[in-house]
């Protein structure tokens, strides 16, 4: 049995808008699961108190947090061209760049800064596009497995509508997945998992996402795209599949848009209207929030407060590298910038995200999609990041709660790199 107790200042979720703050307290792992928190060493089963003890007085711990949706190839150039729409910038910008993980020297350097970029950060756990490069994605999850981050990880289909350096034919699409999935499937690896990873349907042929459809059955896998993010990119979807009610009509009618136990993650959902809220609904699907994404590629604001509403599952997400952060709790902040927006220019009836709620969606909300993840309550996977604000200092020192603490990192150091990173009861640093 393997075990140790974290001391110091416990903050997790209740639900979405309570936060439960244990000050000077002790948050004990066995076997990579929490087995709760104490605010004494003698509340604890005595079993538990001879696990090593780690002193982390006076700072903050935290439950990991998930990033539901990032495109790993366009980590290099995050902070860069977003003066564009999203299929300009694809075009202009983002195929050109993701051509050259064709080269795997070229992939294994970019993805090694990104891989060591992101295990100093908040998040534990990830979603991520990889390329259409199958040796390239095999060499990202390799990394990934080795850093101890957990991980969904998928080839890209692309086989229209792109330019011809970076478009493969349906059948190419196809079996490069098919061996892509029987690759790393040999490699036994524990930290991560593979996911199908359609582009978007403008770039993905009906044969294709039918055959991507049939796999997601076959093999119960589960699947990340992307959904109703832009207004041009929507009336395309309706001349590419003039048959579907909406663009989340589109994939359901490929068999890949969750429901019947998969899992399903669709990143944006800026301008998903009433019959596609209801299908999301229906299947169970997961929506990616990427706020700083969506205000650099002038895609609008998700009305993520309907979405709670209606009871969706809603996560946090970077979107590098159409956002400019690797930090989901820089993300948390913009969330909640952008719901005073929606609640003041869209809809007055929608009111903004408190950060209870935000907190929420970057733990437990997104955290869920891998499982019993994302909180330090007792049962779930114990992954746990410790934050240092002892150098923020203020005349207030003393009389701020750990809510209040808590929250003022995540505005004034949210890019900072954390002190410690656990995952799955492993200690990274």
């Amino acid at each position: 049995m393997n075990g140790f107790i974290l001391k110091g200042d416990i903050i997790y979720s209740k639900n979405r808008e309570e936060l439960l703050t244990f000050p000077g307290s002790y948050l004990v792992c066995r076997d990579g699961v929490s087995e709760g928190v104490y605010r004494e060493l003698s509340d604890m089963p005595e079993d538990l108190r001879s696990f090593k003890l780690i002193d982390l007085s006076g700072r903050l711990i935290i439950p990991g947090m998930t990033d539901l949706h990032l495109h790993a190839p366009q980590y290099g150039f995050r902070g860069l061209w977003g003066d564009m729409e999203l299929l300009d910038w694809l075009n202009i910008h983002t195929f050109p760049e993701e051509a050259r993980y064709a080269e795997l020297t070229y992939a294994e350097n970019a993805y090694k800064i990104f891989i060591k970029d992101m295990v100093i950060t908040s998040t534990t756990r990830f979603c991520a596009f990889s390329s259409i490069h199958r040796e390239a994605t095999e060499l990202l999850m390799d990394l990934t497995e080795e850093s101890g981050l957990k991980a969904y990880i998928g080839k890209v289909n692309m086989d229209r509508n792109s330019p011809d350096y970076l478009c493969e034919t349906t059948d190419e699409s196809y079996e490069e997945t098919l061996r892509w999935l029987s690759d790393t499937e040999g490699r036994h690896y524990k930290n991560v998992f593979p996911i199908l990873t359609p582009r978007f349907i403008p770039s993905c042929t009906d044969e294709l996402m039918k055959k991507l459809g049939e796999l997601i059955e076959e093999r119960g896998l589960p699947l990340q795209s992307h959904l109703s993010e832009n207004k041009s990119e929507i009336d395309w979807v309706k001349e590419l599949c003039p048959w579907s009610g909406c663009y989340g009509d589109a994939y359901e009618g490929f068999g890949c848009f969750g429901g019947h136990g998969n899992r399903t993650i669709m990143a944006h959902c800026v301008w998903s209207g009433d019959e596609e809220i209801g299908l999301m609904k229906k299947n169970g699907v997961y929506i990616a929030h990427s706020p700083s994404s969506n205000t650099n590629i002038a895609s609008g604001i998700a009305p993520i407060r309907k979405y709670l509403e209606k009871g969706l599952n809603v996560g946090l997400a970077t979107d590098m590298s159409g956002g400019t952060t690797n930090s989901i709790i820089r993300i948390m902040t913009d969330a909640i910038s952008v719901s005073k927006l929606y609640w003041r220019l869209c809809d007055e009836t929608k009111k903004p995200l408190t950060f209870p709620e935000a907190f929420y969606l970057a733990t437990l909300g997104g955290g869920s999609f891998f499982g019993k993840v994302g909180s330090l309550e007792k049962g779930y996977e114990l992954d746990a990041v410790v934050l240092d604000d002892s150098k923020l200092e203020t005349p207030m020192d003393g009389r701020l709660s750990l809510a209040e603490r808590l929250e003022r990192y995540c505005y004034i150091a949210g890019d900072s790199p954390v002190e410690h990173k656990f995952v799955a009861g492993q200690k990274l640093f």
